[in-house]
């Protein structure tokens, strides 16, 4: 059946377009009054729908969830899908983000639960059937999202990595079936001195010789032993660690690009730029304008905002 479907119909790459590069996250309300049943497409984020009103058709691979008002579908990486509105009128949330930027030195070693090597995400559907519960937090989270990046508050983006970070944890605590990969907890124990050792040396050029020791174990195993329990190899770990510690050197320091490749260790400017595109999609300098011209935007909105406050205020204030 999977194997018509892929010749008959078309498939497409949706590139999923960012307003923040920080954030890494796309967040928008949709309303629809046709019944048409859009094409399949695949993203690399994780999407997440809310259905506010009205009922949603969602197909994912062989699957096909019907969701009504309150309810939630969750979408992996890479997973095809399409949907459709099956009543009169609908409205949704769609919550798109890549995961991986969401994760830091302290939560790294749960990436694993949602790297989908053994069961895609969308097998976690059945926590929102069987747990009223933590649908219902769940939808909150995402109601506070979509209100956060529409309002753009000073701080909004600590909001809503917050709020991303609630999502998982729910969605860890409320997998009773455990369809998500399961870490055991000698693993991280055992890695938590390498893990640290990153860390302290992201300046520094980091071997896998140096490190394999301080786990007590010998080359290969270190290297299958690490990509297991983290879910990347430790090489890419490493290269992630030093482009997020970039990302705060550009947006908080007055280097030029090659000083803050050579301050993580990345002298080689090729490399920089490869590895930097890879996480963010776009150069080094494109993200620190890009970022900066955020913060002014949100800043200057968020003064406006006061502005107007406080002449209401004054407007409101009686008169002697």
């Amino acid at each position: 059946m999977g194997n018509r479907r892929t010749k008959s119909l078309k498939i497409h790459f949706e590139n999923v377009a960012y307003e923040n590069p920080l954030l890494s996250l796309r967040v928008f309300q949709v309303q629809r009054f046709d019944n048409v049943l859009n094409n399949w497409h695949f993203h690399r984020e994780l999407e997440l729908l809310l259905v506010n009103s009205g009922s949603l058709e969602v197909y994912i691979d062989e699957e096909c969830f019907d969701i009504q008002a309150g309810d939630i579908a969750i979408i992996g990486t890479h997973q095809l899908h399409r949907d459709r509105n099956s009543g009169d009128q609908l409205d949704y949330i769609v919550l798109q983000f890549d995961l991986e930027q969401f994760f830091d030195h302290s939560t790294m070693p749960y990436m694993r639960f949602f790297s989908e090597t053994i069961n895609p995400l969308s097998q976690a559907n059945y926590i929102f059937r069987e747990n009223i519960a933590v649908r219902g937090e769940f939808a909150s989270c995402v109601r506070e999202i979509l209100q956060e990046v529409e309002r753009k508050e000073s701080g909004y983006e600590l909001a809503v990595n917050l709020l991303i970070k609630k999502i998982l944890l729910l969605l860890l605590r409320g997998d009773k079936r455990k369809v998500l990969a399961e870490q055991e907890t000698f693993d991280q124990i055992r890695l938590k001195p390498v893990l640290a050792f990153v860390e302290q040396h992201l300046t520094d050029r980091i071997q896998v010789e140096e490190v394999c020791k301080l786990a007590n174990m010998s080359y290969y195993y270190f290297v299958k032993y690490f990509k297991k329990s983290i879910g990347h190899s430790f090489t890419e770990y490493v290269n992630y660690r030093k482009i997020k510690l970039a990302e705060r050197i550009l947006l908080t320091k007055d280097l030029s690009i090659s000083e803050v490749g050579d301050r993580i260790g990345m002298p080689n400017m090729a490399h920089f730029y490869k590895m930097f595109r890879k996480y963010n999609d776009c150069s080094p300098k494109e993200f620190q304008k890009r970022m900066l011209a955020s913060v002014s935007r949100s800043d200057r909105d968020s003064g406006l905002r006061s502005g107007r406050e406080d002449s209401m205020k004054y407007l409101q204030m009686p008169r002697g």
